[in-house]
């Protein structure tokens, strides 16, 4: 038989899913943050290059 009344872990499945998606978009972020600067310091450095040749 079904259990009465509402469903025993909806609360902090929810709760849960909200942080690991939280934590993931942080990280996902964090990695494209990182891919820019990193392109910032080589376009930087290969600018630097053709001016001093």
């Amino acid at each position: 038989m079904p259990k009465k009344g509402k469903a025993k872990n909806t609360v902090n499945k929810a709760k849960h899913t909200k942080l690991i998606n939280r934590k993931i978009n942080k990280v996902k972020l964090e990695k494209e943050l990182n891919k820019k600067r990193l392109k910032a310091i080589i376009k930087k450095a290969n600018e630097q290059k053709n001016t001093e040749s």
